[in-house]
């Protein structure tokens, strides 16, 4: 089960609004970490995406009890994170939202075994969205007995 992940974004109170919206959920200042802010989909699980000021790090303390946060000034826009959610609304909205947002979002398949929605946060860090239409499919996909078949497992 996921909980929650972090991104590094330019404008991490507008980023957590939006995926709010998403979600039709809330977003918040993040407690401890000034100039982030977490989109919680106020689910039963918890379900979170904090973001951080780009250019944020995570490194280890010696004492192990916490990590801390550092800002590092090299950064790239592209990354290989990325998460696939489903959300409440519809692949209308979706697409409304990015619209006025100015981001990418555009319905693909994935190799012919379910359809998503690729929505682009700040035209950089790709969310995979499934809304309400395209969840069956998706969830035929990730059946345990279709997956042994697909991929050949015993």
């Amino acid at each position: 089960m996921l909980y929650h992940l972090s991104f590094a974004v330019r404008d991490p109170q507008h980023v957590a609004e939006v995926v709010a919206k998403l979600w039709q959920g809330k977003s918040i200042p993040f407690p401890g970490h000034v100039g982030s802010f977490i989109a919680m989909a106020m689910d039963a699980y918890g379900t979170a995406i904090e973001f951080l000021p780009k250019g944020s790090v995570l490194k280890p303390v010696a004492s192990g009890e916490m990590e801390d946060w550092f800002q590092e000034p090299n950064t790239t826009g592209y990354t290989a994170t990325h998460v696939n959610m489903a959300v409440p609304i519809s692949e209308a909205e979706i697409y409304a939202i990015a619209n006025r947002e100015g981001w990418r979002a555009v319905r693909c398949g994935r190799q012919g075994f379910f359809e998503l929605v690729e929505f682009w946060i700040e035209n950089e860090i790709m969310l995979e969205l499934i809304p309400p239409n395209l969840v069956e499919g998706y969830q035929t996909f990730i059946r345990p007995e279709n997956l042994k078949a697909i991929f050949n497992l015993e």
